[in-house]
């Protein structure tokens, strides 16, 4: 398969005066993208930049960004995104830090994690995982030139950046957006001249478009052709309101990581919209289930290691296979099904319950607009459940109503001791609850 770069030079020549991407009112045609790709290579190369050498800059939501990273790759260097906010002082930190050491000759990217389970660590892609990955989107989610593919996640982060590689490469188009603030921006964006749209948008994201524009997501029912979720659960109640709106999308649960790739997925507009199942293997990718239900990944996909930091890499990737922290099972059809974290499990009076199930449950509460489950110490039995719920518009805490709710749909030991009104919960700027920042 192709690189990103030879896919882009390709349509240069065949399709020069096709957009390539889209920003703000700002555009740029795939023979004006290559020639920015190779001008743009020439002057890095003049201010030092070498094969093999890693470049760190800033993930802007714009063309320039797209620019800069490919001809970082044209150059034969290695890019080192970071996110467009990060402090002056962690920038620089990254820079010593990759700037010190040597790499393997086929290392392409390396992309921090968000630090949300521990220290950020640098992950270290190849060529063949950057184009393996993209083989598993344009296969099992039928990627075509005549797509328009939204892009409002930081493009620092796989989920975001990770999509330039499919839509590029088979010559679609690409539009970037600054966040999804401005909701306005977002359904602009299908006032333009395309027929088919697509979009990756975290759980939490997707919520927050069915509550406040729920009938203008309907009216496109017609021309998103798919969205694709991930990086968090997507509850049940969600996924019926959403192919409610979008009847004929097709809405995709992914498993996905910086240390994986894409790897799994399932189109949930089935009519069972099974919580937690992530489908089937990709094209590329290998996974298995333990007995004790640990999730291991293996393929073309995952990452060659972490960045000056052999021990870490040594406890997650074992003889080709990364052993995560995911927890699954398979079923009797052969599909893999997602139940939690290891280590956001919490134990409560010696049964373990996954934080993600409660949430869930209490989601589909009228009242509950938002929430999370953490772990509470409670003065006599020892670790409790306590929720931390963003009440819906007018709504009250009413803690018995949706103690009783959770109860009609979980065990009994689920079922949350505290309950707290909060403004927000707090998560990371890919969309994960910031569970790390609740364990203080």
């Amino acid at each position: 398969m192709m690189t990103l770069e030879q896919s882009i030079a390709l349509h240069a020549s065949r399709t020069p005066d096709k957009i390539a991407v889209e920003c703000a009112g700002d555009r740029i045609t795939y023979g004006n993208l290559w020639n920015a790709i190779v001008e743009r290579s020439e002057e890095l190369k003049a201010a030092g930049l070498r094969e093999n050498r890693p470049y760190v800059f800033r993930a802007t939501q714009n063309i320039a960004f797209v620019v800069t990273y490919c001809a970082v790759h044209y150059l034969g260097a290695i890019a080192v995104p970071l996110e467009n906010q990060a402090l002056e002082m962690n920038f620089q930190a990254v820079r010593d830090e990759v700037e010190s050491c040597s790499f393997a000759p086929d290392i392409v990217d390396i992309l921090y994690t968000t630090g949300t389970t521990g220290k950020s660590k640098g992950v270290m892609l190849s060529e063949t995982a950057l184009t393996s990955c993209a083989d598993n989107f344009i296969c099992d989610m039928h990627f075509t030139p005549e797509l328009l593919f939204i892009i409002s996640g930081p493009l620092n982060h796989i989920a975001s950046l990770f999509k330039l590689h499919p839509v590029l490469t088979v010559g679609g188009t690409v539009c970037i957006l600054d966040g999804l603030k401005d909701m306005n921006a977002f359904f602009e964006v299908f006032n333009l001249n395309y027929n088919k749209f697509a979009t990756f948008m975290v759980p939490a994201s997707l919520r927050l478009i069915m509550q406040f524009s729920y009938e203008k997501l309907c009216s496109l029912a017609d021309k998103i052709d798919f969205i694709e979720t991930g990086a968090a659960p997507i509850t049940q109640t969600d996924m019926e309101l959403l192919a409610k709106a979008l009847p004929h999308s097709r809405l995709y649960n992914t498993l996905g990581g910086t240390e994986i790739g894409a790897v799994c997925t399932y189109d949930f507009n089935d009519g069972r919209y099974m919580e937690g199942c992530i489908g089937r293997p990709m094209k590329n990718s290998t996974v298995e289930v333990t007995e004790d239900g640990s999730i291991i990944v293996s393929g073309k996909t995952i990452m060659s290691g972490y960045v000056a930091d052999p021990e870490s890499t040594a406890k997650v990737l074992q003889n080709g296979k990364i052993y995560g922290a995911d927890l699954g099972y398979v079923d009797a059809e052969g599909l893999i099904h997602l139940t939690g974290r290891r280590g956001d499990i919490i134990n409560v009076g010696g049964f373990k319950v996954n934080p993600v199930e409660v949430e869930n449950a209490a989601a589909s509460h009228p009242a509950v607009k938002d929430c999370i489950c953490i772990a509470a110490q409670h003065p006599v039995i020892g670790t409790v459940l306590k929720l931390l719920v963003v009440l819906s518009e007018g709504a009250e805490l009413d803690k018995r109503s949706i103690a009783l709710h959770i109860k009609e749909r979980l065990d009994s030991f689920k079922v949350p001791t505290y309950y707290e009104a909060v403004d927000a919960i707090r998560r990371t700027y890919n969309g994960k609850p910031d569970r790390k920042y609740y364990q203080k």
